[in-house]
């Protein structure tokens, strides 16, 4: 057990042992007020009877008639003492009962006034003139004498009062060891998912990042909680990391091509110095694919670094996309040409705008994820065909649809055309990009507060669809 489950323990006891405490407490104040508000004497008829006798008896046969009486006399019990306070029977008196005789002697009434009332004790005189006092003891249970036991009147059973001290020790005492296990239980309970946590973090610094927790459970607590939600920081922890050692291992094949080209036109440019300007020429084309894939890295880390930290301006999409669509008719008309397509061959990029689509957020960062997106229309959907590029708001919402007239993606490969460097089909291997087009665009949407989707069109093609929230 660590620390924690001992504080845990000693709190809980502390305050239960407290609470008990205090319990017990008022209970034994309230029954000492009582005991010291109820006589032991009894004060009832039968009492009265007795006492009369013992007037009677000693007035007219004396101190040994008065003995014989006792010694018969079963119930009530009587009791008479003489001057030394010894009784006549040499019966034992406890304390308690003889300050109760000389309360009430010193309380009562004298003998002959009229109407006196005495309350279970009585002052007798002999003949001779001895003083005697009287009096009846309270019984709480069954005297021996009617259990076929001696005649002891003051052992007859545990009074009220002793009984109830008994019951309260043992529901004290119960209540100490219940204290004592919830304590336990408490804090067992707090102190385990917390010293797992604690495991976990250990194991997540040496680098292990397996879910320690499980599923959530209906009726969990916060504790439960806690753990699933360390569950999910460390799978996406884990995810990060996977991704960032993919990123790193892409990153470096695609660095590895342009550089071993390089390479080997510096070599041919040593071998061949007749053919230096056509070397030239590939060490500027290799060098210029390294700096765009260079930068595309650099736009990639600061939006997955900084998502929030973009300029918000208005922007108009449908602006914004003309130049867009003005730019890729361009290239694709130069691919044309150089391909030596005919005239009704000829890829064609349409737009369809409704009007006016302003929405807020960072123009360039938008320029780029827009082009991306039309460029890569342009370049795996056209083919000689048509790329559409729609803008229109709908239900509140800025959106853009750009669809063409390739052959689409695998649609086991639909969720993972936003992953960096991902390039689906053998067809698209051998388009000049690096796979990152669509990554970045997805960063900017989704740091803009929009969505971007892919779906194979129902009659050919590829549909991208991005909404974003209106400025």
């Amino acid at each position: 057990m660590g620390r924690l489950f001992w504080k845990f323990f000693l709190s809980i006891l502390l305050a239960q042992v407290a609470a008990t405490i205090g319990i017990g407490g008022a209970f034994w104040l309230r029954d000492q007020a009582r005991q010291k508000a109820v006589s032991s004497l009894d004060s009832g008829p039968p009492a009265a009877v007795a006492l009369d006798a013992a007037a009677a008896t000693l007035r007219h046969g004396g101190a040994a008639a008065l003995r014989d009486l006792l010694g018969t006399l079963r119930r009530p019990q009587l009791f008479v003492l003489d001057d030394t306070r010894h009784e006549l029977l040499g019966r034992a008196v406890p304390p308690g009962l003889l300050k109760d005789v000389e309360r009430e002697l010193k309380n009562g009434q004298p003998p002959d006034a009229p109407g006196a009332h005495w309350r279970g004790a009585r002052r007798l005189t002999g003949p001779d003139g001895q003083h005697y006092v009287a009096f009846v003891p309270r019984q709480f249970g069954r005297p021996d004498a009617m259990r076929g036991g001696g005649p002891d009147p003051l052992a007859p059973a545990l009074d009220p009062g002793a009984r109830r001290r008994v019951g309260q020790s043992v529901v004290i005492g119960a209540a100490v060891a219940a204290s004592l296990l919830f304590a336990a239980l408490l804090a067992w309970y707090f102190s385990r998912p917390i010293r797992a946590l604690r495991l976990a973090f250990e194991a997540a610094a040496a680098g292990d990042l397996a879910p320690r927790f499980g599923p959530a459970r209906t009726g969990g607590d916060e504790l439960s909680d806690l753990g699933r939600d360390f569950d999910r920081m460390s799978g996406r922890l884990r995810a990060l990391m996977d991704g960032q050692r993919r990123l790193l291992h892409d990153v470096s094949h695609e660095l590895r091509s342009p550089l071993a080209r390089m390479q080997a036109a510096v070599g041919l440019a040593h071998q061949q110095p007749d053919k230096i300007a056509s070397t030239l020429e590939r060490v500027e084309r290799e060098s210029n694919r390294m700096d765009k894939l260079v930068g595309e890295l650099l736009t990639l880390s600061r939006l997955e670094a900084l998502p929030d930290l973009l300029r918000r301006e208005p922007v108009d999409l449908t602006e914004l996309l003309d130049s867009i669509v003005a730019d890729a008719r361009f290239e694709a008309a130069q691919h044309d040409l150089r391909d030596g397509r005919a005239l009704e061959e000829a890829t064609r990029i349409l737009i369809d705008a409704e009007g006016s689509v302003v929405v807020s957020g960072d123009g360039d960062l938008l320029w780029s994820a827009l082009e991306n997106v039309v460029r890569n229309a342009a370049k795996h959907g056209a083919q000689g065909g048509i790329v559409t590029v729609v803008v229109r708001m709908d239900e509140g919402r800025a959106r853009v649809d750009v669809l063409d007239r390739g052959p689409g993606i695998a649609a086991a490969d639909l969720a993972a055309v936003f992953q960096p460097f991902f390039r689906a089909g053998a067809s698209r291997t051998s388009v000049d990009g690096h796979g990152l087009g669509l990554a970045i665009a997805q960063r900017v949407v989704h740091a803009h507060g929009g969505e971007i989707m892919a779906r194979n069109r129902d009659d050919g093609g590829l549909q991208m669809t991005i909404t974003l929230p209106p400025a």
